[in-house]
Protein backbone atom coordinates (compact mmCIF):
# COMPACT_ATOMS: atom_id res chain seq x y z
CA UNK A 1 0.00 0.00 0.00
CA UNK A 2 0.79 3.52 -1.08
CA UNK A 3 0.27 6.99 0.29
CA UNK A 4 0.68 10.15 -1.33
CA UNK A 5 -0.70 13.70 0.06
CA UNK A 6 0.21 17.19 -0.74
CA UNK A 7 -0.52 19.78 2.14
CA UNK A 8 -2.29 22.31 -0.42
CA UNK A 9 -3.35 25.23 1.81
CA UNK A 10 -7.58 25.53 1.93
CA UNK A 11 -9.88 27.03 -0.59
CA UNK A 12 -10.68 29.82 1.61
CA UNK A 13 -6.92 30.90 1.70
CA UNK A 14 -7.19 31.61 -2.45
CA UNK A 15 -10.22 33.54 -2.11
CA UNK A 16 -8.47 35.63 0.40
CA UNK A 17 -5.86 36.19 -1.91
CA UNK A 18 -8.35 36.76 -4.96
CA UNK A 19 -9.50 39.67 -2.66
CA UNK A 20 -6.16 40.95 -2.08
CA UNK A 21 -5.77 40.65 -5.98
CA UNK A 22 -8.84 42.88 -6.38
CA UNK A 23 -8.25 45.21 -3.89
CA UNK A 24 -4.74 46.04 -4.93
CA UNK A 25 -5.79 46.62 -8.18
CA UNK A 26 -8.99 48.66 -7.22
CA UNK A 27 -6.52 51.18 -5.00
CA UNK A 28 -3.84 51.18 -8.15
CA UNK A 29 -6.40 52.38 -10.35
CA UNK A 30 -7.98 55.03 -7.89
CA UNK A 31 -4.04 56.74 -8.47
CA UNK A 32 -2.94 56.00 -11.47
CA UNK A 33 -5.88 54.52 -14.07
CA UNK A 34 -7.15 51.41 -15.19
CA UNK A 35 -4.36 50.06 -17.41
CA UNK A 36 -1.94 50.22 -14.81
CA UNK A 37 -4.56 48.91 -12.21
CA UNK A 38 -5.17 45.99 -14.58
CA UNK A 39 -1.31 44.89 -14.99
CA UNK A 40 -0.73 45.66 -11.36
CA UNK A 41 -3.81 43.16 -10.58
CA UNK A 42 -3.10 40.65 -12.79
CA UNK A 43 0.89 40.74 -10.95
CA UNK A 44 -0.59 40.71 -7.68
CA UNK A 45 -3.11 37.85 -8.58
CA UNK A 46 0.16 36.10 -10.12
CA UNK A 47 2.14 36.28 -7.17
CA UNK A 48 -0.18 35.51 -4.60
CA UNK A 49 -1.03 32.28 -6.84
CA UNK A 50 2.69 31.33 -6.42
CA UNK A 51 2.71 32.23 -3.28
CA UNK A 52 -0.49 29.53 -1.87
CA UNK A 53 0.80 27.16 -4.94
CA UNK A 54 4.85 27.76 -2.80
CA UNK A 55 3.61 26.77 0.46
CA UNK A 56 1.30 23.77 -0.61
CA UNK A 57 3.53 21.96 -2.26
CA UNK A 58 4.46 19.92 0.64
CA UNK A 59 4.17 16.15 -0.03
CA UNK A 60 3.82 12.81 2.68
CA UNK A 61 4.93 10.37 0.84
CA UNK A 62 4.68 6.29 1.82
CA UNK A 63 6.72 4.23 -0.72
CA UNK A 64 9.12 1.84 -0.97
CA UNK A 65 11.65 3.75 0.57
CA UNK A 66 10.00 4.63 3.85
CA UNK A 67 8.46 7.66 4.86
CA UNK A 68 9.16 10.56 3.17
CA UNK A 69 7.96 14.27 4.11
CA UNK A 70 9.16 17.53 2.48
CA UNK A 71 12.13 17.30 2.10
CA UNK A 72 13.28 14.70 4.67
CA UNK A 73 13.57 10.76 4.37
CA UNK A 74 12.60 8.26 7.35
CA UNK A 75 13.83 4.96 5.79
CA UNK A 76 11.84 2.19 6.98
CA UNK A 77 14.71 0.46 8.62
CA UNK A 78 14.57 3.26 11.43
CA UNK A 79 10.68 4.32 11.28
CA UNK A 80 9.33 3.45 14.31
CA UNK A 81 5.66 3.43 16.28
CA UNK A 82 3.32 5.64 14.88
CA UNK A 83 0.74 7.33 16.65
CA UNK A 84 -2.60 9.11 15.25
CA UNK A 85 -3.48 12.75 16.57
CA UNK A 86 -6.60 14.34 16.53
CA UNK A 87 -7.08 18.14 16.50
CA UNK A 88 -6.78 18.45 20.05
CA UNK A 89 -4.02 15.89 20.77
CA UNK A 90 -1.97 17.60 17.88
CA UNK A 91 -2.34 21.02 19.46
CA UNK A 92 -1.39 19.17 22.35
CA UNK A 93 1.95 17.82 20.83
CA UNK A 94 2.77 21.11 19.14
CA UNK A 95 2.16 23.53 22.29
CA UNK A 96 2.22 22.15 26.12
CA UNK A 97 3.63 18.66 25.16
CA UNK A 98 5.88 19.61 22.82
CA UNK A 99 9.50 18.17 22.31
CA UNK A 100 11.86 20.60 21.09
CA UNK A 101 13.85 18.08 19.22
CA UNK A 102 10.80 16.74 17.51
CA UNK A 103 11.41 16.83 13.76
CA UNK A 104 8.70 18.73 12.25
CA UNK A 105 6.77 19.13 9.04
CA UNK A 106 3.29 20.82 10.15
CA UNK A 107 0.35 23.37 8.72
CA UNK A 108 -1.16 25.19 10.34
CA UNK A 109 -4.40 24.73 8.51
CA UNK A 110 -4.69 21.15 8.69
CA UNK A 111 -5.51 20.04 12.29
CA UNK A 112 -4.90 16.26 12.45
CA UNK A 113 -1.31 14.85 12.66
CA UNK A 114 0.59 11.52 12.79
CA UNK A 115 3.57 11.37 14.86
CA UNK A 116 6.41 8.77 13.73
CA UNK A 117 9.04 7.26 16.20
CA UNK A 118 12.44 7.70 14.99
CA UNK A 119 14.31 3.89 15.85
CA UNK A 120 17.23 5.52 15.28
CA UNK A 121 19.86 6.20 18.32
CA UNK A 122 21.88 8.76 16.45
CA UNK A 123 19.06 11.07 15.58
CA UNK A 124 18.78 13.64 17.28
CA UNK A 125 15.04 13.65 16.16
CA UNK A 126 13.35 11.30 18.60
CA UNK A 127 9.96 11.76 16.57
CA UNK A 128 8.43 13.16 13.92
CA UNK A 129 5.32 15.09 13.80
CA UNK A 130 3.66 15.12 9.95
CA UNK A 131 0.55 17.10 9.28
CA UNK A 132 -1.98 15.29 7.52
CA UNK A 133 -5.58 15.18 6.25
CA UNK A 134 -6.19 11.63 6.45
CA UNK A 135 -4.04 10.34 9.36
CA UNK A 136 -5.79 7.04 9.88
CA UNK A 137 -4.86 6.36 6.47
CA UNK A 138 -1.34 7.25 6.24
CA UNK A 139 -1.17 5.12 9.72
CA UNK A 140 -2.69 2.38 7.91
CA UNK A 141 -0.10 2.37 5.29
CA UNK A 142 2.45 2.86 7.49
CA UNK A 143 1.07 -0.17 8.70
CA UNK A 144 0.80 -2.23 6.07
CA UNK A 145 3.88 -1.88 4.47
CA UNK A 146 5.52 -2.60 7.38
CA UNK A 147 3.74 -5.83 7.00
CA UNK A 148 5.12 -6.51 3.77
CA UNK A 149 8.78 -6.07 5.02
CA UNK A 150 11.33 -9.01 6.09
CA UNK A 151 11.67 -9.55 9.47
Amino acid sequence: MRYRERLTVPVSWWGIGLFFAVSFATAVGFWVGPVVSLVAGAASALLVAAALTWFGRTLVVVDDRGLAAGEALLEWEWLGEVVVHDAAATRDRLGRDADHRAYLVVRGYIRTSVEVEVADPEDPHPHWVVSTRHPRELAAAIAARRSMMPR
